[in-house]
């Protein structure tokens, strides 16, 4: 039996995958909502599999995947997101996850790559897959490419609109290392202001709320 965590903080798409997996006889699934529930799972019990949302109230999913490898450092996360691109995939394989799923990607999909991850083999999705390949042969020298890892996440939530203090609560982190990071992120990509990062994250082919592409489009 693969015992598998699914982590997504809406109850009908847990439910529904819920569903979908636990009708193959030789799955099951314990669920949680956010990082605080996953790791309270995580602590009781190791799981076969961890199926994460990168898209987490509070705490991000690429934090709460690495506070879960903290605890399990072999621990088989599948990334499972409504983001398709690239540098969403990238990071979250480069900070320890097994697999990466477009939300887009068929049920039957999802089967196969928790199998597949449950019997220790890396597994991404072909339109990640495809993208990562495209996205190699033309490496950009500077970009978000030299952002690290906690830089990256940062600035994420930074283009999102986050203001550093929710960024330092979210993370758990000292305001003034969230400062001296964002100073960091300023300096690596070139830009001075929130706008600026807006339009690095569309030229890397980050998918934005439509809300934040208008207001890019009206500067």
């Amino acid at each position: 039996m693969i015992e598998v965590l699914l982590v997504d903080d809406h109850a009908v798409v847990r439910a529904g995958y819920r569903r979908m997996l636990e009708a193959m006889p030789d799955i099951s699934v314990v669920e949680a909502e956010d990082c605080e529930s996953s790791l309270s799972q995580v602590k009781k019990r190791r799981f076969d599999v961890y199926v994460l949302d990168l898209t987490l109230p509070g705490v991000s999913g690429l934090e709460t995947m690495r506070r879960i490898l903290a605890i399990h450092e072999d621990a088989r996360i599948l990334i499972f997101s409504m983001h398709a691109d690239v540098v969403f995939a990238t990071r979250a394989l480069q900070v320890g996850a097994r697999g990466y799923l477009s939300k887009s990607s068929s049920p039957e999909v999802m089967v196969e790559a928790v199998r597949e991850i449950a019997r220790g083999r890396y597994y991404v999705g072909r339109d990640v897959a495809q993208s990562i390949v495209i996205d190699t042969l033309s490496t950009r020298e500077r970009g978000l490419d030299s952002l690290t890892d906690r830089e990256f996440e940062i600035f994420t939530m930074l283009v999102e609109g986050r203001t550093l203090p929710q960024i330092s609560d979210s993370l758990r982190l000292n305001y003034k290392t969230v400062a001296n990071h964002q100073s960091s992120i300023r300096h690596k990509l070139g830009v001075e202001n929130r706008l600026q990062m807006i339009r690095v994250a569309v030229e890397h082919g980050l998918q934005l709320p439509d809300s934040l592409l208008g207001n890019l489009r009206l500067q």
